[in-house]
């Protein structure tokens, strides 16, 4: 009898081994914080502003904007272009929807740049709005920056502005086709410099997009969103990062693996009711640099998500 029991104590050990070994996958990365009010977003970029509270403005008709005092709660603030914005029509179809702003405060103004297209096309347009105050219906059209059309090998979407130590502005943006692309912006207007394109990561045409460059000690970290958004809670987005010692690159994931040539490191990706995380933006908070992006609930509302990051003794950030 003993030697009976014994077994099916191993065999009930087992049973429970495997179920934690089944679970793990669940357990590979924290939940997102808790946040409450408006928090149905979509691509959203967010900021600190200068009086401590926050910012941020997403996809929407005419660019969605929202706040909050405490990172926590957040409140609807209305939209950028509460009049509509006429000069993106061309390239939305008519549509009003507006992909991927991206916001930043430089030299008292508020600048954000944003893309029109429509979902699958590469005849896609990215533009510069400013304003003093980030409020809705404060935003000044500035016009074009950059363009793709079908016989390009780049798509004009998901614009990202980082100011390097030097004080020259890059534009990185991209989706799918040849990857991730940079351009250099003149400081004094927010529109390009030159005609130099540069090419940040990619993955020989397949699901890439969403960049975002932040620094952090020696290192500027490129995050991108591998995989594919837009299809609620089946989507796969994944949150992935490589890093240079270089704003321009070139991109090493942690294996040494070019972004170029298809390197990442994931950081964050989906997990038992969080679906398909990515559309990112990162900035620097008092207590630590600050992850926020989108994921997909169980039915399929797109929600903000915002996590901190931690970085190892290699220098490889992870989500906490």
């Amino acid at each position: 009898m003993r030697f009976k029991s014994l077994t099916a104590l191993t065999a009930v050990a087992a049973v429970l081994a495997a179920s934690l070994v089944a679970a793990e996958p669940a357990l590979a990365y924290p939940g997102p914080g808790v946040v409450t009010g408006s928090v149905n977003v979509h691509d959203p970029g967010m900021i600190k502003k200068p009086d401590g509270t926050y910012l941020i403005a997403h996809t929407g008709n005419n660019i969605s904007l929202k706040t909050s005092t405490d990172r926590a709660a957040f409140r609807d603030a209305g939209v950028a272009f509460p009049n509509g914005a006429s000069w993106t029509t061309s390239y939305t179809g008519g549509s009003a929807n507006l992909w991927a702003p991206d916001v930043s405060y430089r030299n008292g103004r508020y600048y954000m740049y944003y893309s029109a297209s429509t979902f699958g096309s590469n005849r896609s347009a990215i533009f510069l709005a400013t304003s003093t105050t980030g409020a809705a219906g404060s935003w000044t059209n500035q016009g074009l920056v950059i363009e793709s059309r079908t016989t390009d090998n780049f798509n004009a979407i998901d614009p990202n502005l980082y100011v390097d130590s030097s004080g020259r502005w890059w534009l990185s943006f991209g989706s799918f086709w040849s990857g991730i692309k940079q351009v250099q912006l003149n400081a004094s207007t927010g529109k390009r410099l030159d005609s130099t394109i540069r090419s940040l990561a990619g993955r020989g045409g397949g699901a890439i997009e969403a960049p975002f460059l932040f620094r952090h000690g020696s290192y500027y970290y490129l995050a991108v969103s591998f995989d594919l958004c837009c299809r609620g809670a089946s989507s796969t987005y994944r949150i992935m990062v490589g890093r240079s010692t270089s704003p321009t690159g070139p991109f090493t994931d942690r294996n040494g693996t070019a972004m170029t040539s298809g390197g990442g490191t994931e950081i964050l990706a989906g997990q038992g009711s969080i679906h398909g995380p990515g559309g990112q933006s990162v900035f620097t908070d008092t207590d630590a640099d600050v992850l926020a992006y989108h994921y997909y609930a169980d039915n399929g509302t797109a929600r903000l998500g915002i996590n901190l990051l931690a970085y190892d003794s290699a220098g490889w950030p992870y989500v906490y």
